[in-house]
Formats: structure tokens, sequence, C-alpha cells
């Protein structure tokens, strides 16, 4: 009869579409809508950087479901453009060989002012000689993310660099060490980070802060330090190949270590697109967190960020499956919704169909989730949506914790290495119910720590809609 019931429970509980329905935008028959870039205008239309090198606007993108009719050719001829801003009537595209700005002067809806606005890095024709461009930050400044030539090696000027592109138009070389990113974007605190794909000195794909002046894993694109200017002080010691990343950083001041690693396969495999929420709980309780595309699984994942000694890290959990195609540019609407191009094209993706633009939506029912995981002196701090029930909380069975690393090296990729189980010793629930603190004996500096809460439910019994959740422990908490 208990198996009965529990089956029951089990076929009765929401799923992820209960809660962040998707809406598929039809553009025009015959239109290739690979949508490496999207960008919110300041009307409310939505502008669409397709990987042909066409921009489309769509009208009213957050109602119903735009079809055809809602799409408008606005420009076409640019070159893989991979990064959308607005700003003083212009539109800012990021493309493979510069920024070029373009605007509509005669009213008609086409644009037909092009002005090259930036340009200092280099091209040579390989395929992989990505230019993802960010929105503008709290300076004005554009950043672009700079793939490695083959995405393995620097053959022309910056190739696996970050430079900033600042209100007037000079590019400024500020962080090295980029391999093949998949995405750009901010924080809610402005601050920059970007998605680095698995590979050479990648172990996993990863969440990765820009911070000027440092070095983020991938040595080869460091013999531009010479042409680089002053502001980057001196070349970093080349990383020891098959270490750790954290023994690497203790040695190399430079070297920031990833803020999340997606645990590969289990979240994704081919990191992209970065979309921060900012639409003050129209699109649910995860206001201030980062939303995170991955390509090949087709998924948009969710991250949790703190500081922690000074260093970005935090957890990544698993969002929205189901997308069409492989996620890459993304973007949120403050009205509550999340834009997201997709394309399978020369990667390969999940999904049905080859490219798409679709829309995810707040159904305005709050999943129980855990909201955030925070790292302690002694453990974790859980936070969840919704109360927790006390019994099935303060169960130690409820949790299961355990940890691991990646190789750092010059090698493709990694394994998981380096696995402990740590020793979960006490759950204690806060009078509100919201919030579980962990006690913890094993804590390892430098992994990821998978915890499964398979056993928590809510007040009403529901089990949580992800039980899952990967914290990157680089730095631990004095306090």
């Amino acid at each position: 009869m208990l198996t009965c019931l529990l089956l029951l429970a089990v076929a009765a509980a929401p799923d992820e579409s209960t809660y962040y329905p998707i809406v598929v935008m039809e553009p025009p028959e015959g239109v290739v809508l690979e949508g490496g870039a999207v960008c919110l205008l300041e009307d409310g239309r939505l502008a669409v950087g397709t990987r042909r090198g066409e921009i489309w606007i769509v009208d009213q993108p957050e109602q119903g479901q735009p079809g055809p009719e809602a799409f408008h050719l606005f420009a076409s001829g640019l070159h893989e453009p991979l990064g959308l801003a607005q700003r003083d009537g212009w539109l800012y595209v990021t493309q493979r060989p510069d920024i070029t700005r373009i605007r509509d002067t005669d009213g008609d809806g086409l644009a037909d002012d092009f002005e090259v606005f930036a340009e200092g890095w280099g091209v040579s024709g390989d395929y992989h000689e990505y230019a993802f461009g960010s929105p503008f930050d709290r300076d004005g400044n554009l950043w672009v993310a700079l793939c490695l030539t083959g995405s393995f090696s620097s053959e022309v000027p910056f190739r696996g660099w970050a430079v900033r592109v600042t209100p007037d138009g000079n590019v400024v070389p500020t962080t090295s060490g980029l391999r093949s990113p998949g995405g750009i974007g901010m924080n809610q605190a402005g601050d920059v980070f970007y998605t680095d794909n698995q590979g050479p000195w990648n172990g996993t794909c990863s969440l990765k802060h820009l911070v000027p002046g440092k070095f983020v894993g991938h040595p080869d694109g460091n013999v531009w330090y010479a042409q680089a200017g002053p502001q980057m002080g001196q070349r970093p010691a080349n990383p020891t190949s098959d270490s750790r990343i954290m023994a690497e950083a203790a040695r190399i001041p430079e070297l920031e270590p990833p803020a999340v690693m997606f645990p590969y396969v289990k979240m994704g495999q081919s990191a992209s697109g970065i979309a921060c929420d900012s639409s003050d709980g129209k699109f649910g309780p995860f206001h201030g967190q980062l939303f995170v595309g991955d390509q090949m699984q087709s998924i948009v994942m969710r991250v949790f960020l703190e500081q922690v000694q000074g260093h970005y890290q935090g957890a990544c959990f698993p969002f929205r499956s189901g997308l069409s195609s492989g996620a890459v540019g993304m973007a949120f609407d403050p009205r509550g919704v999340l834009y997201v191009g997709t394309t399978a094209r020369g990667w390969g993706s999940r999904g049905n169909r080859e490219f798409s633009l679709e829309r995810i939506d707040w159904s305005g029912k709050v999943p129980f989730e855990i909201l955030e995981m925070r790292a302690r002196p002694d453990g974790f701090q859980l936070v969840f949506t919704q109360p927790v029930d006390r019994d099935s909380a303060t169960r130690l069975e409820s949790y299961q914790l355990s940890t691991y690393t990646y190789i750092y090296r010059a090698e493709y990729g990694s394994p998981e290495v380096d696995q402990t189980e740590p020793r979960i010793t006490a759950a204690n629930v806060s009078d509100d119910g919201r919030q579980v603190d962990l006690q913890v004996e094993g804590l390892q500096r430098g992994h990821i720590h998978e915890l499964h809460a398979a056993g928590v439910r809510n007040s009403d019994g529901l089990p949580l809609l992800h039980d899952t959740a990967y914290y990157t422990l680089n730095y631990l908490p004095t306090e």
C-alpha cells in the first residue's frame, strides 16, 4: 500500500514545465534563425543576431506566441554576430573581426548606417575564432571574449583574451587565459563573467570571473603580453601540467580559478550564454542569480554566486531542459521572461530542431528548490524557496555529499579525480523552515561538492524539483 502511495505522489509531482513553460517563436518560412545573440531593445522589442550574419527584430516578444508576422529583417551581411547591445539609437554588434554599430536613420525599419566602432584583435579565418560581446558595463564599456585559433592556440593578436572596448572605441586587453568561450555577461553587481569549455587546461566547462590583469587558465594566449600594455603587468608563469587548479593558483598570483565548475555531462557539455535575472521577482524567486545555457544538452542552468576571501565561487543547479536546440544567445526581459537563441550547426545538440528562438516564461507558481548553497567554515548553508518539512530536513539520510576535482593539464579535458566522501554530522533547520545548516567533516578545498537532497520535502510533502547542487569550493570562509 505504501509503495502505491509513493508512486502516486511521484506521478503527481509537478515537472519543470509546470513552473517555466517554453514558448517557441516561429520566424518566417525559410529564415535560418540561428540565434547567436539576443538583446532587449529600449522600446521593448527583441533584437536577434544570427550566425548567418543577419539581425532580426521581433515585435511584442513577451506576449503570446509571436509568429512570422512579428519578425522584421533589420540588417544582413555581418560576420557571425555573437553580441548585441543598444545605446543612444545605435545597435552595437560584436562580430568576428570587430564591433560595428548600426542604426536606421530614415525610419524604414532597415539599418542604413554601418560604422566600425572598435577593432584591435586578429582574425585568421579559422572556424573557431568566435568573438562574444557583452552588454554595456557600469562604466560604459563593452567586453569581448575571444576564442583561441582552433580553440587550441593563439595565432593572431589577442586570441585567448578578453578585451574591453571603452566608450570612445579604444580596445584595452584586459584578461588572458581564455580558451573557447561560449558566452559573456554580468552579474547583478556588474562584475563580468564568461563561460569556457572543456579542453586543454580546462578539465570541464566552467564559469569564470574576468578580472582586469588576471589570467584564467590557458597559457597559449600569453604570447601577446608584450603588446597588451602596462595595465597587464608582467606575463604570468606557465602553469604545470597534471597539477590541480588551486595548487597552481597558490603558485601563480595572476591565476583566477573558475568561480563555478559545471560537472561534465551531469551539468552540460558546452557552456554558453549568460543572463542575470534582474526582474525583481517577475521571473520567480531567483532575482540576482545567473542563468547559463548549454549548447550540447539544450538546457539552461542556474548559478548562485558568493564572494569568499575576495573571490567569486558558488553552486550550479539544473533549471530547465527540453529546449528545441542548443542554447547560445540569452537575455532577460525585466518584464519577467528569458529569451534563448539556439543552434545546432557545427556543434550538434539535443532537441528536434536545427535552430530556434524560444522564450521561457514563469507560470507564477514557485517551485520547491534549493535557492542558495553557501559555504561555511564547517559545512554549507542551504536556503530553500519554500519552508521545508522539519522531520525530513533534519534526517541525515536525506542528504548525500561527495567531492571530486579535475586535473589541470595541457591534455584535452579530464576525468573526475581525487574523490572523497565528507561526513554530514548535523542538519539544523531555522525557525522559519527556509534554511538548513549542514555541518560537514572533510570539506575539500578546490573540489566540487556534489550534494543530493533527495529525502527533503516541503511542508506539503513534495520533493525538490531538482534535488542536486554542485558547489565549487575554492576558498574556505574564515568565519
